[in-house]
């Protein structure tokens, strides 16, 4: 039997008629379909570390599909946090800011620096990630979720196998018109005669292909259906892309509210989620790999989507700043940070704390020597 696939539902945080809609006709479709199990749960971003939510998600081992109302990136990486790992699915659906992104990635210069994610055991089964937000009925995403689950079938059948019971045309010839002293004549049937019981080697060989076509074929049983019911507050933290973060541990520097720390092995990781400062998304815009997701943000670069910051020549202030105002991402975090200060009760700290440790770690510029001051020289004359 074929194995099934888990299909994540992830409901919006608020009871909007039209995404429960959305969600309802996804289930609804779904429950159709043979090979698949639906899991609908309470929105991703919400849900409590030991909660039943994440406690399912935990318990899927297989495949996965995970249909919510956020950035592809944002809910990948809100999934590894609750330890829910895998290889990136690739879906067809992308919002029009990802397909904006990608042609973006194509000119992307590559560099060397590690990443966290190089260091990390990925579990070898795939985790497909899909925005709700891209289309207004269930039928675009009730097929590309037959499609994938095409895809993870395709991919468990035992292909070698299978072609070695499946005889080619010239296979078949030459069993008829056998080129050895050894081979097996094939039994002549006259018309009408009773076909002969074949030798137990073409026998086993027929049985072994049913077995075969019978473990290809997916399962006709329907999806099952699980519910998760749980009563969660609408939650504000940041979520860390390990595929792009080089622990250079800027975040845990700027941020001044406990929620940064480390584990055993020396990496960042969002220690306090629940001491962050609702609506203030300050430390990833100092973050200079764009590593820092805040999912409920409204500029889309804050919320996860695959804008990329090292590999490509851009001005980060353009993208985490406010292009009216002329701020920089620098200047806007620093004033967030202070206003979040002063609402806890603290004194505001300005440029003082986080940033000057950063500049100041950077190695002091070496004297010129004469290959540099000749250099110079050639740039000036402008040969």
């Amino acid at each position: 039997m074929a194995k099934r696939i888990a299909v994540v539902i992830s409901q919006g945080q608020s009871a909007n008629p039209a995404k429960r809609q959305l969600e309802e006709d996804l289930v609804s479709a779904l429950l159709f379909e043979p090979g698949i199990d639906v899991v609908v749960i309470p929105h991703l971003y919400d849900l409590k570390p030991d909660g039943t939510g994440a406690l399912a998600l935990q318990g899927i081992a297989g495949n996965m599909i995970v249909l919510s109302w956020l950035y592809e990136r944002a809910a990948r990486w809100t999934l590894d946090r609750f330890g829910v790992r895998g290889l990136e699915g690739q879906s067809l659906i992308k919002s029009s800011d990802e397909d904006e992104d990608e042609e973006s990635e194509e000119d992307a210069e590559p560099n060397d620096k590690t990443r966290v994610i190089d260091t990390r055991p990925v579990p070898q089964r795939r985790i497909y990630c899909i925005d709700l937000r891209v289309h207004n009925s269930a039928a675009p995403y009730v097929e590309e979720v037959k499609r994938i689950a095409r895809e993870n079938s395709l991919q468990l059948m035992p292909l070698s196998l299978g072609a070695a019971l499946s005889p080619t045309p010239q296979q078949l010839q030459r069993m008829a018109q056998p080129t050895n002293d050894t081979a097996l004549p094939l039994p002549i049937v006259q018309p009408g005669a009773k076909s002969p019981t074949p030798p137990a080697h073409l026998e086993a060989s027929a049985s072994a292909s049913a077995t075969l076509t019978e473990a290809k074929t997916p399962t006709d049983s329907a999806a099952q259906l699980t519910r998760i019911e749980e009563s969660l507050d609408r939650r504000w933290y940041p979520v860390i892309d390990y595929s792009r973060c080089t622990n250079c541990m800027e975040c845990i520097d700027f941020c001044l509210f406990g929620v940064y720390g480390v584990d055993k092995a020396e990496t960042i990781l969002v220690e306090q989620p629940d001491n962050c400062r609702k609506g203030c998304p300050a430390c990833s815009r100092v973050c200079p790999e764009n590593a820092i997701i805040f999912p409920q943000h409204k500029a889309p670069a804050i919320a996860g989507a695959s804008v990329v910051a090292d590999s490509l020549k851009i001005d980060l202030s353009k993208l985490f700043g406010a292009p009216d105002s002329k701020e920089s991402a620098e200047a806007i975090a620093i004033r967030e940070r202070d206003e979040q200060l002063l609402l806890a009760g603290r004194a505001a700290v300005g440029a003082t704390v986080g940033l000057p440790k950063r500049h100041s770690d950077a190695a002091p510029p070496a004297p010129k020597d004469e290959l540099d001051s000749l250099l110079d020289a050639l740039d000036d004359a402008d040969l």
